[in-house]
């Protein structure tokens, strides 16, 4: 929670977009699960660049960490970092 990572945006004309009594429900409950950092590139609402379903089962958003897992193809490996907290995430999940 609250880490700081650099993975591309690859998409200059999409943002998020949502009216003022959507943002709070997503800010209050806790569901915005990635926002862009020093500048928001595209225009985001409240510098959002991914949300969480309500039951947290679903995550949309617009960077790419698959285009940072290697130096090679990436500026950093810091899309790892989001593929394993996922990993971690549904060791623990209990089935529904």
């Amino acid at each position: 929670p609250d880490a700081e990572i650099l993975v591309p945006l690859k998409s200059g004309e999409g943002r998020y977009v949502a009216d003022a009594s959507t943002l709070a429900e997503l800010e209050g409950d806790g569901r915005v699960v990635f926002r862009f950092l020093g500048g928001n590139p595209n225009g985001a609402a409240n510098d959002i660049a991914g949300i969480a379903s309500a039951d947290g089962r679903v995550v949309g958003l617009m960077p790419h960490p698959e285009h940072a897992i290697d130096r090679l193809t990436g500026p950093t490996e810091d899309g790892l970092r989001v593929f394993g907290s996922v990993l971690a995430a549904s060791a623990f999940a209990r089935p529904r």
